[in-house]
């Protein structure tokens, strides 16, 4: 089983969908700084996704900072510390594209959208960090 959670979706290339939904884990807490991720085989066997596809994720996350490698152990889970807060946010990029595309198919203006996920953050009880 993996340490982590992914759910494809249909229109979105599977590498990105992994990469987002590994990112997620990390940045979360769910894939803890220095476990260990899992191997290029299990994941593809897991997935059903092909090697090439997982050697894909692993370098793109490798190259971003979400991962090391460690001689004798594999890859490990690391956090990006100096960019950890810009990450979070660029983590939120698609989220805010698909809101984006709907609100214009919609053609709704963007000051009724950014109130309509203020109501929303209020209503789930989001509370603001700053």
């Amino acid at each position: 089983m993996l340490p982590f959670r992914i759910q494809f979706r249909n229109g979105i290339p599977v590498s990105d969908q992994l990469v987002l939904a590994v990112r997620r884990a990390i940045l979360s807490g769910e894939l803890r700084d220095g476990s260990e991720f899992p191997s290029v085989r299990t994941m593809s066997q897991e997935l059903k996704i092909s090697p090439a596809t997982i050697h894909k994720v692993v370098a793109e996350l490798r190259d971003a900072g979400f991962l090391a490698a460690r001689p004798g152990i594999g890859m490990i889970v690391t956090v990006p510390r100096v960019e950890a807060r810009a990450a979070m946010l660029d983590h939120l990029v698609p989220a805010c594209e698909e809101l984006l595309r709907e609100a214009a198919m919609l053609q709704l203006p963007l000051a009724e959208v950014l109130e309509a996920v203020r109501r929303t953050a209020k209503a789930g009880g989001f509370k603001d960090p700053k």
